[in-house]
């Protein structure tokens, strides 16, 4: 582990230049809008939950519907700072439910290349690579439409391997 005190004087100087401030607080405002405007449009469709901001890695909040929480299932939208994209997550409420929930999903589309299940996750998919923040109607509108066409392919993913309600 690097110097504690080294990376503190770092991380000091960066908050004190301001843009690493900016940029954050920007970032958890966008999010935190973007749920309620996909809250707004979608209610019909998701429930979604409150925001998550996480330690400067991921903001994220929830969201599903009564097909998913039968399955003890949720999505996640996810803000990846580190790859500084928009993600979707598939979720389960225990790590047994998701180790179980990747045994299905392992071999389909969702999970090309990978050999281990993702550290938080059933699969993650990007849905923005290269969000544009200084147009965050345009994005809003990339994010709601990628959101439901790709929610909507994952359920039905687990319709078609007749997943049962509780495995």
């Amino acid at each position: 582990m690097p110097d504690l005190n080294h990376c503190i004087t770092v991380y000091k100087k960066q908050l004190q230049q301001g843009d690493i401030r900016e940029a954050y607080a920007g970032l958890v405002k966008y999010v935190t809008r973007l749920g309620t405007t996909l809250d707004k449009h979608l209610a019909g469709r998701f429930a979604f939950g409150s925001l998550f901001q996480g330690y400067m890695d991921y903001t994220y909040f929830y969201f599903t519907n009564d097909f998913l929480k039968k399955r003890k299932l949720k999505f996640g939208l996810v803000l990846n700072h580190p790859e500084m994209r928009f993600e979707i997550w598939l979720l389960g409420q225990t790590i047994p439910l998701q180790e179980k929930y990747w045994q299905f999903f392992k071999s389909t589309k969702w999970n090309q290349g990978r050999t281990t299940r993702p550290q938080y996750s059933i699969l993650e998919t990007v849905l923005v690579e290269h969000p544009d923040f200084n147009n965050l109607e345009r994005l809003t509108q990339q994010i709601e439409e990628r959101l439901v066409a790709i929610a909507d392919e994952i359920i039905a993913d687990i319709k078609r391997g007749n997943l049962p309600e509780s495995i």
